[in-house]
């Protein structure tokens, strides 16, 4: 990801809607991304703002959240919002943990929660 700021967008699957409405409410903010995200969130992202620029990677549970990991692991993310649903049984859940563990050593911002990526995004675009 050569030049600019880049983000990566992960929803789960019961908050792909929150993450599609978050973008959009969002989405003069994020034109000044470059937006890499998991294969469905992506894809629920472009649908929701067809002009911002997403590159999407394999869907989470099929090495998606990995290849991210990978991208803040070589200094190409530097930020990720990733909205967790705290109630539903992950079955990649090894992956979710290796994924934010890695944002935590590379010291990149990171939010779990709308709110929390809400403050991030119009932070981080000043």
């Amino acid at each position: 990801m050569a030049g600019g700021k880049s983000i990566a967008l992960i929803a789960h699957d019961q908050k792909k809607d929150a993450m599609a409405e978050f973008a959009r409410r969002n989405q003069a903010a994020l034109a000044d991304w470059h937006i890499v995200a998991t294969g469905t969130t992506g894809g629920r992202v472009l649908d929701a703002c067809p002009d911002l620029k997403v590159t999407r990677l394999k869907s989470g549970p099929l090495g998606g959240d990995q290849q991210i990991g990978a991208l803040i692991a070589t200094g190409e993310i530097d930020m990720l919002v990733f909205f967790i649903d705290p109630l539903t049984p992950l079955p990649h859940d090894v992956d979710v943990k290796a994924l934010t563990r890695l944002a935590v050593v590379y010291d990149i911002p990171m939010a779990l929660n709308e709110s929390t990526a809400e403050r991030l995004i119009k932070t981080l675009n000043h």
